[in-house]
């Protein structure tokens, strides 16, 4: 089967490398974003895509806009390809695109579908507390992760889970599913499904407001929004950014989820439910653990933080460096 394979970010890199090692596949090229400028010393960065394909002498072409771009289109023309497969590209394709290959243009979405279509499916399942999700391989058709769906693969979401760790785990499960897909819909043993337009859900591009700590919110709603937005968001200490890249709540409903260390805390603080003060406050300090400040319900732990211009820290860490006290106030981040 000759393919073609569209796609940017880490997460299309494991199902590029299984197509690139399995004898009944044939990728004849690659379509991924153009290099981007890094801050550190302006320098081009190549995709990740475009980083492992080097060694591999095929041919890699990154248009600024590739429905736009004819010379592009020409190219992918001529290769008379079997299957397009789009992974996390980045770019909307025309139908013009899709209608090229012989048999389909296969996406590999990070949602069980139809929930989750759009840009950041595995962001938003975390901000939303989710405790499942998957990846859909599904039939591209000109709508936004609209197509028909082909097969689903699921995985469960633990509480401590980030949306870095649930990125990692669902590329591998994509590709070895990618490759199921591609070798039944060669012997037509697939039948694809429509999907359930009423039953949809959306996850848009994360906009930089979504990255600000609102310390009314709940402990559980603050946590989830740290691991789905992992690792950008902020709060203020001492007037100072602060972002926030990992938390817990600390609550019994979480105690079950929660390891050994953690659950051991809660147990240590039995009058939790009690614990009263302003959203923000740190009400406690957990030793060689981190910080726990309240919420406008219930306690969140912070285990690991980090400071503008510097690397990430333990919350302990953050505690003794910058001498932190009981009674503290994190604002909201900017």
């Amino acid at each position: 089967m000759k393919i073609v394979f569209f796609g940017t970010p880490q997460f299309a890199v494991p199902t590029l490398e299984k197509l690139l090692n399995h004898p009944e596949f044939e990728v004849l090229a690659v379509v991924t974003q153009p290099d981007k400028r890094r801050e550190r010393g302006n320098k081009l960065t190549p995709t990740p895509v475009k980083a492992i394909i080097t060694a591999h002498n095929l041919p890699v072409w990154q248009p600024e806009r590739v429905k736009k771009d004819t010379e592009t289109l020409t190219k992918l023309k001529q290769l008379n390809a079997d299957v397009f497969v789009v992974v996390a590209y980045g770019q909307i394709l025309s139908s013009k695109i899709l209608n090229m290959p012989k048999l389909a243009c296969i996406n590999v979405h990070g949602s069980i579908l139809p929930k989750y279509r759009g840009a950041a499916p595995i962001q938003w399942c975390l901000y939303n507390g989710e405790r499942e999700t998957g990846i859909t391989t599904m039939l591209m058709d000109a709508g936004m992760d609209t197509g028909a769906m082909l097969q689903i693969a699921t995985t469960p979401i633990g509480l401590l889970d980030t949306a870095q760790d649930l990125a990692e785990r669902l590329a591998v499960i994509g590709g070895d599913l990618l490759l199921e897909t591609l070798l039944k819909l060669e012997r037509q043993e697939i039948q694809p499904i429509p999907q359930d337009n009423l039953a949809a859900t959306y996850a848009p591009l994360i906009q930089k407001q979504d990255y600000v700590l609102d310390w009314s919110k709940s402990a559980i709603q603050l946590h989830n929004q740290i691991r789905g937005f992992h690792p950008n968001c902020t709060a203020s200490f001492r007037n100072n950014l602060l972002k926030i890249t990992a938390s817990a709540p600390l609550d019994s409903v979480s105690d079950r989820d929660l390891p050994p260390e953690l659950q051991e805390l809660i147990h240590k603080l039995p009058d939790l439910s009690n614990w009263s003060d302003r959203p923000g406050v740190v009400v406690s300090i957990a030793k060689g653990i981190g910080v726990i400040v309240q919420t406008g319900e219930g306690l969140l732990l912070l285990r690991e933080v980090q400071l503008a211009g510097k690397r990430p820290q333990s919350g302990w860490d953050f505690v003794n460096g910058s001498r932190l006290t009981v009674g503290e106030v994190f604002g909201a981040g900017s």
